[in-house]
């Protein structure tokens, strides 16, 4: 939390999280200690909880939310996230997840995806308590979060520009849960229409960062827990990458040449990150981050000064400053 808001609005939001880590562990239980051991699995490797903070903090934009009110949305939303990456380790055939071994690795593509949809039906049978609303807004977004994963399977078509089409697959696959998240706060504090739908763009362009940030610290960071190079490596599209391909300069070729090489190869990995590190493209990669943080800064001007819209304004610089 920002050192500019006062520390009983931070110990304010620090116990709202605690009362969703306690619930989000109650809604993993399940009929049998097997289920309930993997629906906790990835839940208790821990996490940013990023959404859970942003609906907290969107909370704060309209009358006083009851606690039993503001815990539900937040859940709904958190459950939605850790759900959908039990499928996506499924699909990436991923063998880490936080730092600990995966739901799939230790228990089969099977359980996993099975353990995905029980915590989709938890999230299901919580939004459900929050209104019909809210229910069609989850579903919107679960809507999109699918069809972003199916066009990040099939991959930019012929008639499609790579670097738009990962844009609208970071759009649909982080950015709305994000932009979800936002709003279930504002909603749930009955804010004004007009609030709500700043809070929706701003969830739309932080969540796009957020993603975007990562792609440049994939790169960049040697001070992470993730592997410089793990997108690399496993031929992940990303921002900085995609904007290479796209370069038309000449001087560029040699370093296009290096990423179609065997890149699992470490001295052929270690070569394209330098180069990268090196190449205009991060630079430029980073302004683009920037651009959006700028424009999600841009709809909380609306917002009521006070502790709630500085703590999203330090969002803005934070997204930021972690890929720089």
């Amino acid at each position: 939390m920002s050192q500019n808001v006062s520390n009983e609005f931070t110990d304010n939001v620090t116990a709202k999280l605690a009362l969703v880590e306690e619930e989000l562990s109650r809604q993993a239980g399940a009929d049998t200690p097997f289920v309930t051991e993997a629906a906790n699995h990835i839940i208790s490797a821990g996490g940013k909880r990023f959404r859970p903070l942003l609906v907290t903090l969107c909370s704060q934009f309209g009358k006083t939310v009851a606690d039993v009110d503001l815990v539900r949305a937040a859940v709904v939303m958190e459950l939605t996230h850790v759900a959908s990456l039990y499928h996506d380790d499924v699909m990436d055939e991923a063998s880490i997840r936080r730092g600990a071994e995966s739901a799939n690795s230790r228990w089969g593509n099977s359980v996993a995806i099975m353990v995905g949809d029980f915590l989709f039906a938890r999230a299901s049978e919580t939004v459900a308590k929050l209104g019909t609303e809210y229910v069609a807004l989850q579903a919107r977004t679960f809507s999109r979060l699918v069809q972003g994963q199916i066009a990040e399977t099939r991959g930019p078509q012929p008639d499609e520009d790579p670097l738009e089409h990962y844009l609208q697959v970071v759009s649909d696959k982080t950015a709305s849960l994000i932009s979800a998240a936002a709003v279930f706060g504002a909603m749930v504090s009955d804010a004004s229409a007009e609030i709500v739908e700043s809070l929706r763009e701003f969830g739309e362009q932080i969540g796009s960062v957020f993603q975007l940030s990562d792609d440049i610290i994939d790169i960049t960071s040697t001070r992470t827990g993730k592997t410089p190079g793990t997108d690399l490596r496993e031929g992940v599209a990303t921002l900085p990458t995609l904007m290479l391909q796209a370069s038309t300069d000449p001087a560029d070729d040699e370093l296009k040449d290096l990423l179609t090489a065997d890149l699992m190869d470490q001295y052929n990995l270690d070569r394209a990150l330098a180069g990268l590190r090196a190449s205009h493209v991060i630079d430029e990669a980073r302004a683009e981050v920037q651009r959006r943080a700028d424009l999600a800064r841009g709809h909380l001007a609306i917002l009521p000064e006070g502790d709630a819209r500085t703590a999203l304004e330090t969002l803005c610089d934070e997204v930021v400053s972690r890929s720089s």
